[in-house]
């Protein structure tokens, strides 16, 4: 029988290497997840994220899954990773931000949310039951439970009432899991920029007893000092025998930083959305591949990538690409940025192994938040 299970191999500090073993493979902590999320990372093929990339997991996003195609065709597909053709593990959020992001288009009440869809404004009502439900049929290895995630700014006050309510989903959510031995639910540490408050739910979400806990909440506008502050205090606070999944977050200096914290697991629509829009990450900083500068430079994007695009195409190319709107300009500035990102979390890792991540954060953050124009 199939048991989540995470895996401690080193620390360095506070930096945490280690792996989790999922009925789809095991995954190397750190890591980064590519944001898949209508079953698809955006202009990538799956073979493209194993082969060019080196994805070892990826996240899928149960709100829209839901509304498109609908868990019940997914589950009739054999799951999402038959629907989508890829046979690694798959991490799937539970929609409590997307559902916050709604604002006028939802109603919260502590049965649950009802809320109108973005696209044809039709009438949905997700349960903390319902999300789990969803979840089971679309099969990821990795599951959420539902929770509020509150806005920025938000008085404690409405914090607090609002953590007390994600508590009680959690406790619904877990109830209702049908596929323990398959998919490992996670709770979602919430509490906004309060540290007392994130300190109350994760204790509170231990006593439950998930397989691993996620950090949401903290990609919704906060100042970067509150979001170290409180994975800070996590670190401290979480199992050390379960993975720890900061949401929605962030840039490579932000991964730096919070693996220093003790965060095993990330992932983000930034490499890949940035990318799509002509600006890429290289290691000295960002770069804007569409600036009428590279109309004749003919070196790579980055001349150590070792990536799919930097060993067959110059800036120059892709400039070009991206100045006639032809999609290819948009999926080779994606493989490197993805690329870029998992190469630095195999890195981290390397140098936690060798309990020398301080050194390796130091030297490799340096240029990370250079703008180049």
């Amino acid at each position: 029988m199939y048991i989540f299970e995470y895996t401690l191999e080193a620390k360095s500090g506070d930096a945490r290497a280690g792996y989790l073993r999922t009925p789809h493979g095991n995954v190397e902590t750190p890591i980064f997840m590519p944001v898949g999320t209508q079953g698809t990372v955006k202009t990538l093929s799956p073979a493209e994220l194993k082969e060019d990339i080196g994805a070892q997991i990826i996240l899928g996003n149960t709100y829209h899954l839901y509304l498109r195609p609908g868990h019940q065709l997914i589950e009739k597909a054999g799951g999402l990773h038959k629907f989508m053709g890829w046979n690694l593990p798959i991490l799937t959020d539970s929609g409590g931000f997307q559902v916050m992001s709604l604002k006028g288009l939802r109603k919260i009440t502590d049965d649950g949310v009802r809320f109108q869809s973005h696209i044809d404004g039709s009438y949905h009502f997700f349960t903390p039951e319902k999300v789990i439900q969803i979840q089971n049929a679309i099969g990821a290895d990795i599951i959420m439970s539902f929770d509020e995630c509150p806005p920025f700014p938000a008085t404690k006050k409405y914090v607090e009432k609002s953590l007390e309510m994600t508590l009680r989903w959690a406790k619904r959510g877990k109830k209702a899991h049908q596929r323990p031995n398959e998919q490992a639910l996670f709770g979602i540490v919430q509490g906004g920029i309060y540290p007392e408050l994130r300190e109350k739910s994760a204790k509170a979400l231990m006593e439950i007893d998930f397989p691993g806990y996620s950090i949401g909440g903290l990609a919704v506008g906060e100042p970067k000092e509150n979001m170290l502050q409180i994975t800070s205090k996590l670190n401290k606070v979480l199992p050390v025998n379960k993975p720890r999944y900061l949401m929605g977050v962030g840039t490579p200096t932000d991964l730096l930083q919070n693996i220093a914290n003790g965060v095993d697991m990330f992932d983000c629509v930034m490499p890949t959305r940035n990318a799509r829009k002509g600006s890429v990450f290289t290691r000295n900083g960002k770069l804007i591949i569409k600036s009428a500068r590279y109309k004749e430079d003919f070196t790579p994007i980055d001349s150590e990538c070792s990536c799919y695009t930097c060993r067959n195409f110059s800036r120059a190319y892709i400039r070009h690409l991206f100045s006639v709107n032809e999609l290819l300009g948009m999926r080779l500035a994606s493989i490197h940025s993805l690329h870029f990102y998992l190469e630095l979390v195999q890195k981290a890792r390397k140098a936690i192994l060798t309990n020398s991540y301080q050194k390796f954060s130091d030297e490799f953050g340096k240029n990370l938040d250079k703008i180049m124009e």
